[in-house]
């Protein structure tokens, strides 16, 4: 399966029905709409102005449907869920059209207004929602074919596990989920489900397991009384992409806990990784790329400046350069403005603190002013950092803080960032323990992330900076 190649298709079929529904809807206000209000007919010529909307009009609504997260989970999509969302973002995107081209429009009388509304949104609707239908529904025929599947693992191998399997087996329907092996969470002997799928080890390696065999789905099929267990495989997980499924009992069912995206295959309680809504996260990233690009260009004076005086003031490199543990557990490169002597760390990794003889002059500015980290608006723009989240960790670190905390992991559920409700809070730690300590502020984060919480630690950090409270 090639992802980006499936997203590819939506996409320009996407930017297809854009194209043709603005031609046929300009088409008909020169050829039906204006002449009622002129008396004549008008030329039916193609104008700059639309040439330039066929431009426009298309990364409008590209940009709307990633926003609303239309081009996510891209092989798990429902025809008739696609239908409401289709529904709702051209109702959406036509009202914004036209209070914003068309509410001008040359017409014999306001009536004519309603002609303009519902055939744009009629044509609009019609195109994007039949390419995506043939899309959605050959997709899906593949999946019931048995031709486009998901590497899934079972963590569990008791007899609700082979119950499951043997009801996957049996669907004529099936739902995509290629059981390609189970971990166990006891240790014995043999399991029933060795019947139908390979054993791959305890549950305790599962990291390795899905990095080594490419696992996209995950279904916990344990017994949701052992809460203990169940909080373990839950932790291990939290620093995945993956879909991950549990097998409901009469509890989670009888008390409406358990909720399920299809009725032909068994039923399966999705367990969210999500932290804030699609279309919040979507938001998020636009607006990180767009005060990113902004900041690099306002700042550019600065960083020559910078450079400079970095230069000038002790030797070594004007950038530092150094591995962190970014979102889901993948290392990145993350890139300052060098602060202290060269080759500060000869003797392995070492804090620092607000008397470290290790920061020079300038360093010392620049840490209280925050300067030192505006390189990593690249970062960013790469898609590795946020300028909002829990602030990036060196592994040798998150090591240290999991054997006090071990949740720290949680704050790999999202990207970190230049700037942390901990950093805000409480500064920069000197040690384990004052990391320990810190962590506390970015959990309440991650409890309560939206777009809201973003703006007001930006705020706050803008106004340290201008007081130099860096360190």
């Amino acid at each position: 399966m090639n992802k980006k190649l499936h997203v590819a298709r939506y996409l320009v079929f996407d930017i297809i029905a854009a194209i043709v529904s603005w031609t046929l809807f300009y088409f008909y206000r020169k050829i039906y709409i204006e002449p009622l209000k002129f008396g004549i007919e008008i030329p039916l010529e193609l104008t700059d102005k639309y040439y330039l909307a066929l431009f426009f009009i298309p990364v409008f609504w590209v940009t709307i449907y990633y926003i609303t997260g239309q081009y996510s989970n891209i092989y798990r999509k429902s025809r008739l869920l696609e239908l409401g969302k289709t529904i709702m973002t051209s109702v959406v995107g036509v009202t914004v059209i036209f209070f914003l081209l068309l509410l001008n429009d040359s017409i014999s009388d306001y009536k004519k207004y309603y002609n303009l509304y519902f055939t744009l949104l009629g044509l609009h609707f019609g195109f994007t929602y039949l390419f995506r239908l043939i899309i959605t529904t050959h997709t899906i025929h593949k999946i019931h074919k048995r031709i486009i599947g998901f590497n899934t693992i079972i963590i569990g191998g008791n007899q609700k596990a082979v119950r499951l399997v043997e009801d996957m087996m049996a669907q004529t329907r099936p739902a995509g989920n290629k059981i390609i092996g189970f971990l166990t969470v006891d240790e014995r002997k043999s399991f029933p489900l060795e019947k139908y799928a390979p054993n791959l080890g305890s549950y305790k390696n599962l990291q390795k397991v899905i990095n080594d065999l490419e696992v996209e789905e995950i279904i916990i099929a344990i017994e949701s009384t052992e809460h203990k267990l169940l909080s373990e495989i839950l932790t291990l997980l939290e620093n995945r992409a993956h879909a991950v499924w549990g097998i409901p009992d009469l509890f989670d069912i009888l008390s409406n806990q358990a909720k399920t995206s299809t009725i032909y295959s068994s039923p399966l309680l999705k367990i969210s990784n999500g932290l804030m809504p699609v279309w919040q996260e979507n938001i998020k990233r636009l607006l990180d790329v767009m005060a990113s690009l902004i900041a690099m260009i306002i700042f550019s004076p600065v960083y020559l400046i910078l450079a400079i005086m970095i230069k000038t003031s002790s030797k070594g490199p004007v950038l530092y350069k150094q591995e962190r543990v970014g979102k889901f557990g993948k290392p990145f490169t993350i890139y300052k403005f060098r602060t202290m002597v060269n080759d500060a760390e000869t003797n392995g990794p070492l804090l620092s603190s607000s008397n470290d003889s290790r920061i020079t002059k300038i360093g010392m500015f620049m840490r209280k002013t925050h300067l030192d980290e505006i390189p990593q608006f690249a970062n960013v723009i790469m898609g590795e950092m946020s300028l909002v989240g829990p602030r990036p960790e060196r592994k040798f670190y998150i090591e240290q803080i999991a054997q006090i905390a071990p949740y720290v992991t949680h704050l790999q559920k999202v990207r970190p960032g230049i700037t942390s409700w901990g950093q805000v809070k409480y500064g920069y730690a000197s040690n384990v323990d004052e990391m320990v300590e810190r962590l506390q502020y970015d959990m309440v984060y991650l409890k309560n992330i939206s777009l809201y919480v973003d703006f007001k630690i930006l705020i706050y950090t803008v106004m340290e900076c201008v007081k130099g409270k860096g360190i």
